[in-house]
């Protein structure tokens, strides 16, 4: 079956929503991004479009794949639309209880053989799975950020995760042209494991003035070869959902080195929040994820 034969949803039209709906439409899916807020809704749909029109005018994408890629994208307020949908991802922010009951209403809405992954990065596969009565479709899949330009995927099976739903959704994953690791249902993962403490480090080393933003993130680009640096990358996810993973990890594994520094606090406070409020560590004029 070709993906064009195929529907995906992305619930949550934020950061990793929006991201995560790139990457469906970019692979040849049809692609419905849902959110509950018609004006969240369509600045995702135009993050979207803002990267594939990039991405043409950068001759990365064809003019044509580029038309194709935004037409496969469509965008809905009613979770009912959500019925002929083959996989649902859920990319909402890190809540249990909203997540719980968004798998036990799309119970009601989707088919039996639909898979429901969650892009949970700190809460348990487990745990959210619950939600439904079919607890064995449900797979955690983990997508790294920025979500279109990054390949790995980690893939968590809860308690009760079927073998069909696993080797189902590995295969999918391969379809998005992405690799998958797999990893136990533990709070982190392995990326956050690393990623969190790393990035807390390199925060703490700016309020110690060590160096500016500007040469921590030429020292990660020049001697680690990360595609950038932690501050940019830092503006791309959000400071306030830095501060979320941060704080929840330290709850689950009381490791102070998860604990987010006195800045993170500061700037969330200060709604400096990254590139989608214009300021973060650096400063933007255009706010949509992947701008220029």
């Amino acid at each position: 079956m070709s993906n064009e034969s195929k529907t995906v949803a992305i619930l949550g039209a934020g950061t990793m929503g929006s991201g995560i709906a790139t990457v469906m439409a970019r692979a040849g899916y049809r692609t419905v991004l849902f959110d509950i807020d018609d004006a969240n809704l369509r600045r995702g749909i135009d993050t979207v479009h803002g990267f594939f029109d990039k991405s043409v005018r950068l001759g990365k994408l064809d003019a044509d794949a580029g038309r194709s890629a935004k037409d496969a994208l469509t965008g809905t307020t009613e979770l009912a639309e959500l019925a002929p949908c083959d996989v649902v991802v859920e990319a909402v922010f890190e809540d249990l209880a909203v997540k719980k009951d968004l798998f036990a209403r799309l119970d009601e809405i989707v088919s039996e053989s639909a898979l429901l992954h969650t892009n949970t990065s700190t809460l348990s596969v487990t745990g959210i799975a619950s939600g439904s009565r079919r607890p064995e479709r449900v797979v955690g899949t983990h997508y790294c950020n920025p979500a279109p330009l990054m390949k790995l995927i980690e893939v968590a099976d809860g308690r009760h995760t079927a073998d069909w739903a696993h080797k189902a959704t590995i295969e999918f994953l391969g379809s998005l042209g992405k690799t998958s690791v797999v990893t136990k249902d533990r709070p982190g993962f392995i990326v956050n494991r690393f990623l969190i403490p790393w990035e807390n480090s390199c925060i703490r080393a700016l309020e110690a003035g060590v160096a500016s933003k500007e040469s921590i993130d030429a020292a990660v680009l020049g001697s680690l070869g990360h595609p950038m640096g932690p501050f940019r990358l830092l503006d791309i996810v959000g400071m306030d959902i830095h501060q979320q993973v941060a704080t929840r990890l330290y709850e689950q594994l009381r490791d102070p080195k998860f604990f987010p520094p006195p800045m993170v606090e500061r700037m969330v406070a200060a709604g400096d929040l990254g590139r989608k409020t214009g300021r973060g560590f650096y400063t933007y004029d255009d706010t949509r994820l992947f701008g220029s």
